[in-house]
This record gives structure tokens, C-alpha cells and sequence, in this order.
């Protein structure tokens, strides 16, 4: 709790309180070096909806593995796709406490179908694969959520790598889904920012659209391939630009 989590960081920008001051006291700081810091999870948030609709009632996909999951913000991942289809299954993957006691109390099943939390990160594949091998039949298509933590993975942690060897484990007719903070737009004010996590204890690395590209290697994109978030698939216009938002993402098919 002395200690800034992104978890909590990213419940206090989305306007929660399950935070502690330390949280606050390094998001403001965040905050003053780049106030777009505010926009992109109320949109990352949008862009879940979007993506996990989709996966759902147009892909067919019943099961979903979603690592990183964050502090439970309503409407979660189980309740967009059980909205779809009650039937669906869900396992989230953190590994905070606080995350992970809020987890259990509220991100509860429809009957019909099976929600589970797994205490791990995405750097302990072995670990994530075993809780979802535990809940879920990867005989069968799942769905991969990765949204907005593969930033916080530097190269030297070989994200890329942690990735493929996720998806190597799951069927054909699987998916990744991505976002990811970019610096493409506005770079000065978002080194700015990473230099204040990275002081916090929260090292990221922003990554250009080739580089997030990357992450879908081997698999076939959706339409409308890696894109800033506010392009992929919108319900409505938007009202924000690319730049305040700074997300890229995308979503891809296993063959």
C-alpha cells in the first residue's frame, strides 16, 4: 500500500476509489505532465466494450482469458459477453490483492455460465495457462484480452514473446486483442509522463503502431486492423481526437 500499483493508478484516472494516496499522489503527478493521461482509460474502457461485444455475438467466441484485469469497473468483461450469451466463461488474471478481493466479491457469474480469478501476471505464463486450463476448455477457441498492459512490459521482458507463447497454447479460431499507449502523437509530453511512473516504480514503454502490429504477427487482423482505438468499429462519433486518446488497438484470428 506504500507503494503505487498501475492497477489502482488506472481506478483512480477512471474516477474509482479503491485507491490509496500513493496512487493519487502519482497519478497527479502524471497527470501534470500529460493531462491526455486521463482520457485514454475512459476510452480504453469503451474500446473492451466494443472489441468483446464483437468477439461475442459476431465471432461466436463463448471464452475469455483477460489479464490485467484492473479494479472491477462496470460493465466488466463477463457481464458485456454474458450480455451476449449467459452461457459465456471468463477468467481474469492479476495479481493484486486489492484487485484480486474486489474480484470475488463483484465480478460474479450469470448462472448459466462461470467467472474465475487467477492471482498471476502476464510474466508468469506457466501459472496464467494452468488457471485457465482449470476453467476453461482450450480444446475450444478463447478469446486473449491484453488491454492496456503490454506497455507496462519493456522490451528486455520480451513481451512479444510472452505473447506468442500464450497464443501457442490456445486453438485455431482464437483471438488477441490489444491496446496499448502510444507516444506517435504527441512524444515529448508522453516521455514526460513515463519518466514520472518510471519514478513511481512503474517502468513502461510506449510502442509505435508497428510495434503493437507486431504483437499479431501470424495472425489475421480484423477490420479494421491496428488503429487508434476511437477508429475500431465506433458506435458513435467521436468527440475526442487520436492524440487525447493515444491508444492504439486491434484485434486478431488465430488461423
Amino acid at each position: 500500500m506504500d507503494r503505487a500499483h498501475p492497477a489502482r493508478v488506472y481506478d483512480y484516472l477512471l474516477g474509482g476509489k479503491d485507491n490509496f494516496a500513493v496512487d493519487r499522489a502519482a497519478a497527479e503527478e502524471g497527470l501534470k505532465a500529460n493531462p491526455n493521461a486521463a482520457t485514454a482509460p475512459l476510452q480504453n474502457r469503451a474500446f473492451m466494450r466494443r472489441a468483446v461485444r464483437w468477439l461475442a455475438a459476431d465471432a461466436g467466441i463463448r471464452q475469455f482469458l483477460d489479464i490485467g484485469t484492473g479494479l472491477p469497473t462496470s460493465p466488466n468483461v463477463h457481464e458485456v459477453a454474458q450480455g451476449v450469451d449467459p452461457a459465456a466463461r471468463i477468467v481474469y488474471v492479476d495479481n493484486d490483492p486489492l484487485v484480486l478481493t474486489h474480484a470475488r466479491a463483484l465480478l460474479t457469474s450469470a448462472p448459466a455460465g462461470h467467472t474465475a480469478y487467477v492471482d498471476s501476471d502476464l510474466s508468469d505464463v506457466d501459472r496464467v495457462l494452468a488457471g485457465a486450463r482449470d476453467n476453461l476448455d482450450l480444446s475450444r477457441p478463447v478469446a486473449l484480452l491484453l488491454f492496456a498492459i503490454l506497455h507496462f512490459f519493456e522490451d528486455d521482458a520480451d513481451p512479444y514473446g510472452l505473447v506468442a507463447k500464450l497464443l501457442a497454447a490456445l486453438p485455431s479460431g482464437s483471438y488477441l486483442v490489444v491496446s496499448h499507449v502510444t507516444a506517435d502523437h504527441e512524444p515529448q509530453k508522453w516521455a514526460r509522463f513515463v519518466e514520472v511512473m518510471r519514478r513511481q516504480g512503474m517502468p513502461s514503454h510506449l510502442r509505435s503502431r508497428a510495434e503493437v502490429t507486431r504483437f499479431f504477427d501470424g495472425l489475421d487482423l480484423v477490420d479494421p486492423g491496428v488503429v487508434p482505438i476511437l477508429q475500431w468499429r465506433p458506435t458513435e462519433p467521436a468527440e475526442l481526437t487520436d492524440a487525447q486518446v493515444a491508444l492504439y488497438g486491434g484485434v486478431g484470428r488465430k488461423p
